[in-house]
C-alpha cells in the first residue's frame, strides 16, 4: 500500500455545482456572489451589445461617414473575352440574349447585364443585353455586329 497513490471511494466525491442564495451557513448565501446593489446583481440583467461599463460605446464614438444611392443600379458584367470563348465552344452561335447568358449560367434571371470591353471580339455576333460600354459597343460594331440595349424596366 503506497500512500501516495489512495484516492476516495469511486462516488463519494461529488463535484457539486455550487447552490446559490441557500443561507448564510453555506457561504453562498445573502447576495449569491453578485455583490451588493447595480445592475448585475439583479435577476433579468443581460448587458446590451457593444455595452462598455458607460464609456461611450465605440459604435457611438466613431463619426458616421458616406451614403448609400437607393437609385444605384447594379450591373452584371461580362467582357468581351468571355463572350469570345461562348462563340468558340459553340460555333452555331449568332446572337447572345439573356436567356443565352441565363443557360449558360452567367447570370441569374433578375441580374441586368453589361458588356465590358476586356479582351478581343474576333467574331461578328449580336448581342442584346441591359447596357454596353463604349469600348464593348465599338468593338462589336467593328467586326459587322449589332449592340441593342433592353430597356431598363426588367
Amino acid at each position: 500500500m503506497n500512500l501516495s497513490k489512495l484516492t476516495p471511494a469511486e462516488g463519494s466525491v461529488k463535484n457539486a455545482k455550487k447552490r446559490l442564495g441557500r443561507g448564510q451557513g453555506s457561504g453562498k448565501g445573502g447576495t449569491s456572489t453578485k455583490g451588493h446593489k447595480g445592475a448585475q446583481s439583479r435577476s433579468g440583467y443581460s448587458a446590451k451589445r457593444g455595452f462598455e461599463g458607460g464609456q461611450m460605446p465605440l459604435q457611438r464614438r466613431i463619426p458616421k461617414f458616406g451614403f448609400k444611392n437607393i437609385n444605384r443600379v447594379e450591373y452584371r458584367g461580362i467582357n468581351l473575352d468571355v463572350i469570345q470563348t461562348l462563340i468558340d465552344n459553340d460555333s452555331k452561335v449568332n446572337t447572345i440574349d439573356l436567356d443565352f447568358l441565363i443557360s449558360k449560367g452567367l447570370a441569374n434571371k433578375k441580374d441586368k447585364i453589361k458588356v465590358l470591353g476586356r479582351g478581343e471580339l474576333k467574331s461578328k455576333v449580336d448581342i442584346k443585353v441591359h447596357a454596353f460600354s463604349s469600348a464593348a459597343k465599338t468593338a462589336i460594331e467593328a467586326k459587322g455586329g449589332s449592340a441593342l440595349a433592353l430597356d431598363n424596366e426588367q
